[in-house]
């Protein structure tokens, strides 16, 4: 494990090659000459069904904490809120889902100045990162979906026809929330990902946005904060830098990529995790999951 001196964080700055342009790119490429394609299928093919183990043994766990958002979305019984949508074809959704999770860890698992920070550090940004990270995985693989809307009565509804508040009818242990997702979460998820094939991201573009989303310098209690304050500034630059080299006819691009971060950043875990996972699985412990196939554990 690393420590506090071994995050390097007076020499975060320099460019070479430990620097982040390296560090991301090098870990993003489909074959490095440190490990050969079919090692890096069998880890890949591995971390799968370490998923689906874990998977299918969460399914009888605890929900996750709901968010500040659902927590508004209960106390408001307006329609607006009340529109929740399901996937429309779960199994090969969750699928694909499942498979870019495992990317992206892999690809997380493999950026050098990643395996650097503490372990502590790297529990955070995971936690912080990976529904995110997910997120613009599926948007890099194309990974489009489908939902069904289902309709919840408002409270005046409820009273004026004599329908039971559902609330009852939800297994203990989990909230009304827990009932398919807000349409505006999946309007908000499907407008980020057609905002990413609308700007048509190159896989380096990709590669420095995953590093902007993952050293996440606001988080509390981060023991390496310079170091990845650092980084992401670092991983900024070289977008930019890139975005200037590649598209000197659009000056409107870094900003365009930067509003989709913007956008991706208003997206819950929460959300990502109930939309692509809970339907299959049930409720599970996400984090778990996490963890057990980053560190075995």
């Amino acid at each position: 494990m690393a420590t506090l001196e071994g995050c390097r964080c007076r020499s975060a700055s320099a460019r070479n090659n430990n620097s982040i342009l390296y560090s991301i790119l090098k870990s993003d490429s489909l074959v490095t000459p440190e490990e050969p394609q079919q090692h890096q299928q069998q880890q890949q093919h591995a971390q799968h069904q370490t998923l689906q183990h874990l998977l299918l043994k969460g399914s009888t766990s605890s929900s996750l904490p709901g968010s500040l958002q659902e927590l508004r979305q209960q106390a408001c019984s307006c329609g607006s809120t009340r529109r929740r949508g399901v996937l429309r074809s779960p199994q090969v959704t969750c699928k694909a889902a499942s498979a870019v999770l495992v990317k992206t860890l892999h690809f997380v698992k493999n950026v050098p100045c990643f395996r650097e920070l503490p372990e502590d550090d790297q529990l955070m940004l995971i936690r912080s990162g990976w529904a995110p990270l997910l997120v613009l995985g599926l948007a890099q693989d194309r990974v489009d979906f489908e939902t069904t809307e289902t309709v919840e009565p408002s409270m005046l509804q409820r009273i004026l026809t004599g329908v039971p508040d559902r609330q009852s009818e939800v297994p203990a242990g989990q909230n009304r929330a827990a009932v398919g997702v807000s349409m505006v979460d999946i309007e908000a998820i499907k407008t980020f990902l057609k905002k990413c094939w609308s700007v048509d991201i190159s896989t380096k573009e990709y590669a420095y946005l995953k590093g902007a989303v993952l050293f996440n310098p606001d988080l509390e209690g981060l023991r390496c904060l310079h170091y990845i304050q650092a980084l992401r500034r670092e991983a900024h630059q070289a977008l930019n830098e890139h975005v200037r080299l590649i598209h000197r006819d659009d000056s409107t691009r870094f900003a365009k990529l930067l509003i989709a971060l913007s956008m991706l950043r208003a997206i819950s875990p929460l959300v990502v995790a109930k939309l692509f996972f809970r339907p299959v699985i049930g409720a599970v412990n996400i984090e778990e999951v996490l963890m057990e196939m980053f560190f075995g554990k």
